[in-house]
């Protein structure tokens, strides 16, 4: 990602073990295909590390990829729209996450999804901008 301009997870950011830790924990969620692994995203209750202490019942989605080759097949907004029912099932009503400040264009594709920035959070090394978006007995329309 570093190498087309993309800071949004530099090299060394998730250490080999805290993704060992998550995917024990049963956070992570694969899509694969006849090549391979296809995408990936992590789902969350709680988000204390970004989102504060806030009690708010929500559901959290972090580390959202999608293979270079699946791009632009919609494979994301399908996740997205996965992580969104699973909110609806447990009967939480937002659908939070965040990207960095420096990357507009994903924080364009997550507005795209329907999700509004409401706020920021300085990790002092990098600014993340936090987007939410109500939860719906139905997904929301697509422009």
């Amino acid at each position: 990602m570093a190498d087309r301009g993309v800071d949004q997870w530099p090299r060394g950011s998730l250490p080999r073990e805290r993704v060992a830790q998550q995917v024990d924990a049963g956070e992570w969620w694969v899509v694969r295909d006849d090549e391979g692994l296809a995408a990936t995203i992590r789902l969350l209750w709680s988000d204390p590390d970004f989102w504060g202490d806030d009690p708010t019942p929500a559901v959290y989605v972090h580390g959202l990829m999608v293979a270079r080759r699946r791009s632009g097949d919609g494979l994301g907004s399908a996740l997205l729209d996965w992580a969104a029912a699973r909110g609806r099932d447990a009967g939480v009503g937002l659908f939070r996450l965040d990207c960095r400040t420096s990357n507009p264009a994903l924080r364009r594709y997550y507005e795209s999804q329907g999700f509004t920035a409401v706020g920021e959070r300085d990790f002092g090394t990098h600014r993340n901008t936090l987007l939410e978006q109500p939860l719906r007995t139905s997904p929301p329309a697509r422009s």
